[in-house]
């Protein structure tokens, strides 16, 4: 029996490379494999879920393929460069450190250790699956010698969410009619949330004035978080610039309800699911063309080529004054999430995997 075994540093719950990693463990036992999942640490809620990679080398078999899930600096990398099992890199980006460069020194220290390890072991990998062709080209020039773009497995399927109405109703309570642009990521450097507090500014000045922005996710980089807010004060947007964080499903799809627009203006992006996550709660998105925001994209939102604030705020307007507009990159969203779908995604990483099995067997 075929054995692929994952290699995480870290599973977590409500994590995207967590559910991944658990879905992707699934998909390969449904489909006969034998397939478990190894960490550096593990959360107490999936505890259950995994074994610490220590224990790997007592359980080792011949012809086991041990699929690491490339996210961030860990000693797992170092031991999976001693292993002489095949390996696999499923790589889902590691920030460049020139983003936390004058923010948060340690941090810039941790990625790019983390990419250290990712030139090492790219080298020695059979293959390298990338979420993105941008993922895979950075795979490439890290030195992989051979890799392919399978999505994230992610279930996505329109309709999914259930909204909190508790929450929806609170978040319309706070701001009445105002106009609510939406972006969800976590706060850092490279998501940029400070020039989507400009197009805030220029968008309240030109159109309405009343507008408010809500940034959704974990304050990562504190002293980034901290400039972002001191900026919204000091360009008079105190209080409407807000900050969702710790929510639950439904809590999250209630603040994508409640939006008006989603815009993202990220300067490193090596797949981005909120994007996903607006196409299928129907919400119009407005991007800034950066890493692999246009492929994931495709046609489901309007691309923009610069930041500038006037740029930004122009086509949130467009978005909110053309309905026809609306509707039509709400129906290229859905379409879009075809793409996506866990079926098709289950498929395909089976199909890659069972390729590489079968071209590093024996002949007869």
């Amino acid at each position: 029996m075929t054995s692929v075994h994952q290699f995480v540093p870290a599973l977590l719950p409500r994590d995207a490379t967590g559910d991944h990693t658990l879905a992707l463990r699934d998909t390969l036992r449904a489909a006969g494999w034998e397939s478990d999942i190894y960490v550096e640490a593990v959360h107490d809620e999936l505890s259950a879920e995994a074994s610490y990679f220590e224990r790997y080398p007592e359980r080792a078999r011949p012809g086991d393929v041990l699929l690491y899930q490339v996210s961030t600096a860990s000693p797992v990398a170092d031991f999976l460069a001693g292993r002489p099992e095949t390996l696999v890199l499923d790589y889902h980006n590691i920030t460049p450190p020139s983003f936390y460069e004058g923010w948060e020194d340690h941090t810039a220290d941790k990625v790019a250790l983390a990419r250290s390890q990712v030139a090492e072991l790219a080298p020695l990998a059979a293959l390298g699956i990338a979420d993105s062709s941008f993922n895979a080209a950075e795979l490439t020039r890290l030195g992989c010698r051979s890799t392919t773009v399978v999505p994230l497995l992610v279930e996505m399927d329109a309709g999914q969410a259930v909204v909190d109405q508790a929450e929806l109703a609170r978040l319309g309570a706070d701001h009445g009619s105002s106009t609510v642009l939406l972006f969800v990521g976590r706060l850092s450097p490279n998501k940029a949330q400070h020039h989507l507090v400009e197009a805030l500014w220029l968008y309240r000045r030109w159109h309405d004035p009343d507008a408010v922005l809500h940034l959704v996710g974990p304050a990562v980089t504190r002293s980034y978080v901290d400039a972002v807010f001191a900026f919204a004060d000091a360009l008079g947007l105190a209080g409407a610039v807000r900050h969702g964080e710790d929510l639950t499903d439904g809590e999250l799809a209630a603040w994508y309800a409640d939006a008006d627009v989603f815009v993202c203006l990220s300067d490193h992006e090596g797949f981005c699911i909120p994007l996903l996550e607006a196409m299928r709660s129907g919400l119009p998105i407005v991007a800034f063309a950066a890493g692999a925001v246009p492929e994931t994209l495709g046609e489901a939102g309007i691309l923009l080529d610069s930041k500038r604030p006037g740029v930004v705020a122009s086509a949130v307007e467009r978005v909110r004054r053309d309905a026809g507009l609306v509707d039509g990159l709400a129906a290229a969203g859905h379409r879009r999430l075809e793409s996506f779908s866990l079926a098709r995604t289950r498929a395909r990483f089976i199909e890659v995997l069972t390729g590489l099995v079968e071209s590093r067997s024996p002949g007869p």
